[in-house]
């Protein structure tokens, strides 16, 4: 048991709360793994002033950004173990424990934001639930931008992509290439540039954001908007240090988190427009999938779905059969 009658040391207090009629001042670390100028970590820090005024001062989240007190991969166990009491990270990076977590990264299960919100609402309190065995309560999520299609050629049919060498950085980036007829290649993220110039490799999928902060245009000339999945950043506490704080000051974190949620959400999709439009004026051809093209990535999200169910069992067949009847 973490006792919240004393301070952990950790780059400073995270939680001092004194028994009686009146708590002190209650100071929260909030490690995040990504910098300043990402639209999660914009959101989470409206989200701690949002807190320190609906409390009047009296709960106080000082977060850290770009992995200054933990890594990503540690954040998680930072906030079980009590080391800090609030935390920020990408829920797929939990699949290896729970097939579930990897839900809202199976392409092209959820290929807009509206199927994405949709997903999310059936598989909270099911996600929630599990997070909550591990110590931790759900907050928020909020969803990254879609992963797109780069390319050096235009693609309006299927078999265009036979062959093609796709850049390969996980199990399911392969499994998409093979299931494609295109020829996995691993390829790191600091040599796709050189990959691409070289001819290794062809094609890749992922954000309008990483894709304008590598300035793709000047490898790739083709873009293709298919959003295949929308991955989540949730935003958890730990269960003990929230059920220590007042009444009050659990409600102003419920309705800060819930503000957030729906700000999050409006952030993303401007970060889309902004980052194809970046993709646009650097001198990519940016479009839509043509329907012969929607149908095979269709096909492909039919094909690794059935497979996620089948790691998933039950709980997970449960869910993806409430998101289609949704």
């Amino acid at each position: 048991m973490i006792s919240y009658t004393r301070s952990v040391l950790l780059g400073g207090a995270f939680a001092t709360l004194f028994a009686g009629a009146a708590f002190a001042q209650t100071s929260w670390d909030m490690p995040t793994p990504y910098g300043d100028g990402i639209f999660h970590t914009q959101n989470i820090r409206q989200f701690a002033d949002d807190v320190d005024k609906a409390t009047g001062g009296d709960l106080k989240i000082t977060v850290h950004s770009a992995n200054s007190l933990f890594g990503h991969a540690e954040i998680p166990d930072a906030v079980r173990d009590g080391l800090v009491p609030i935390g920020e990270f990408l829920l797929s990076r939990l699949a290896n424990e729970d097939p579930l977590y990897g839900l809202d990264s199976i392409p092209f299960l959820a290929s807009s934001y509206d199927a994405s919100a949709k997903l999310w609402s059936v598989s909270r309190d099911e996600i929630a639930a599990k997070l909550a065995a591990r110590g931790l309560t759900v907050l928020y999520a909020v969803p990254w931008p879609g992963q797109s299609l780069y390319l050096r050629k235009e693609v309006t049919e299927p078999a265009q992509f036979e062959g093609l060498a796709f850049r390969a950085y996980n199990v399911a980036s392969e499994r998409l290439a093979q299931l494609l007829g295109a020829t996995p290649t691993q390829v790191e993220e600091t040599d796709v540039a050189t990959a691409f110039t070289t001819g290794r490799v062809e094609a890749m999928i992922t954000s309008p954001s990483t894709g304008a902060n590598a300035k793709a245009w000047d490898f790739v000339t083709h873009y293709i908007d298919v959003q295949a999945w929308l991955p989540n950043n949730v935003i958890v506490v730990n269960t003990e240090a929230f059920e220590a704080l007042p009444e009050a000051q659990r409600n102003a974190l419920r309705e800060a988190a819930a503000a957030a949620e729906t700000r999050g959400l409006e952030m993303s999709k401007a970060e889309t427009a902004a980052k194809i439009g970046e993709l646009e004026a650097g001198g990519m051809i940016v479009s839509k999938p043509t329907e012969a093209v929607a149908a095979k990535l269709q096909e492909v999200g039919k094909t690794m779905t059935a497979e996620w169910e089948a790691k998933a069992g039950a709980s997970g067949q449960a869910v993806v059969e409430a998101f289609r009847n949704k």
